[in-house]
């Protein structure tokens, strides 16, 4: 009889970044962003319900029983921390787990621009890295943290659902909260947040009204908020934060947004040509003064050209990433069509002598 433990196993070894137990299949897993079976009978219902209680406290138990989904996070010696989520599917319960590596990577070994750096030394202000499930927001962010806590002596907090990353504490303090276990959501740990003399606030997830006021409300009087969004690019970022408001409370958030905010990081990850894993494509806004004032008149359609033009403040489009990848024959041609904004940019973008010429005007 196969355990979680083992399979985690096996899906690791693997170089799995998830794993699915899904009832009446084999195991399944992530692979380089593709789903694939692992070898292995079909995994029937009860026991897949079985595997998953068994690693749940009793008070896990309760929630699930009660809310029918739950997130959670699993220690397993040696192989490092997980990222679960237990859920029914046609009332048989199923799961997903993330591996969690142990050693956070530095911004620069993920594949980041040098201009990210800046995250790590502002006082002040708001930043968003924003992507889809599964684009990495959460390394990214975790890094972010690493470096700060390591350089600065600043008092962290952050309030996540579940705790990932585990950040040890040195030249920093870092407080991580639980939602669930150590404060009841995001929006009321926020709410009590800047009564614990935090430097740098860290919100998992921005995901209801109350959580965005308050991280732009922290942002704005003097802290340092990281944050995660669901959206493909920045002005779709700023876009939803503030469509999250009624109408009549919008002037105001959008008055608080264009002082608060200070970088915007789209990311995607995506297939390495050739095989052998993914890599990152990203987007980076700087808000600038041209920035700001296109935030406080909702001209959000103008950002794209903002970043296209902001190559002296260190912006720079996911099209240019994109050429960037492809001229250093790390993604298809194919892949970068796929994921490009405006594929004639692109394509100008990929052409190598005009490549070369862009990056000593702006290099």
């Amino acid at each position: 009889m196969r355990d979680l433990v083992s399979l985690l196993g096996e899906a690791v070894g693997l170089g799995a970044s998830d794993l699915h137990l899904v009832a009446e299949m084999p195991p399944i897993i992530r692979l380089n962003g593709e789903i694939a079976s692992m070898p292995g009978e079909p995994i029937p219902a009860d026991e897949v319900r079985r595997m998953l209680l068994d690693v749940l406290t009793e008070t896990q138990r309760a929630r699930l029983e009660e809310e029918w989904e739950l997130d959670f996070a699993l220690q397993v010696d040696p192989l490092g921390r997980f990222r679960g989520n237990a859920h029914y599917s046609r009332g048989a319960l199923e799961a997903a787990f993330r591996y969690i590596p142990e050693e956070i990577p530095d911004l620069a070994a993920l594949g980041h621009r040098p201009t990210i750096q800046r995250a790590c030394t502002l006082e002040r202000g708001l930043v968003l890295v924003t992507g889809i499930t599964g684009s990495g927001k959460s390394t990214t962010l975790a890094s972010i943290v690493k470096q700060i806590s390591q350089t600065r002596s600043q008092m962290i907090v952050t309030v996540e659902d579940p705790i990932e990353f585990i950040f040890p504490n040195g030249r920093s303090i870092v407080k991580q909260r639980e939602v669930g276990s150590d404060t009841k959501s995001f929006s009321e740990a926020l709410r009590h947040v800047l009564r614990q003399d935090p430097d740098v606030i860290l919100v998992g997830e921005m995901r209801d009204l109350e959580t965005i006021r308050a991280a732009i409300t922290a942002a704005e009087t003097g802290h340092l908020v990281l944050g995660t969004l669901h959206t493909i690019d920045a002005p779709k970022a700023i876009d939803r934060m503030v469509d999250a408001f009624p109408g009549d409370q919008q002037p105001q958030i959008i008055a608080q947004l264009a002082n608060a905010l200070e970088m915007v990081v789209s990311q995607r990850l995506l297939p390495r040509e050739g095989g052998g894993g993914r890599v990152l494509a990203s987007e980076i806004l700087v808000a600038n003064s041209g920035v700001r004032a296109c935030i406080r008149d909702r001209r959000y359609e103008q950002l794209v050209g903002l970043i296209e033009i902001g190559a002296r403040d260190g912006m720079s489009t996911i099209d240019e990433s994109l050429a960037d990848l492809y001229l250093a024959r790390q993604i298809s041609k194919e892949e970068a069509i796929a994921n490009a904004r405006d594929v004639s940019r692109f394509e100008s973008l990929s052409r190598q002598p005009e490549k070369q010429q862009r990056r000593g005007l702006f290099g």
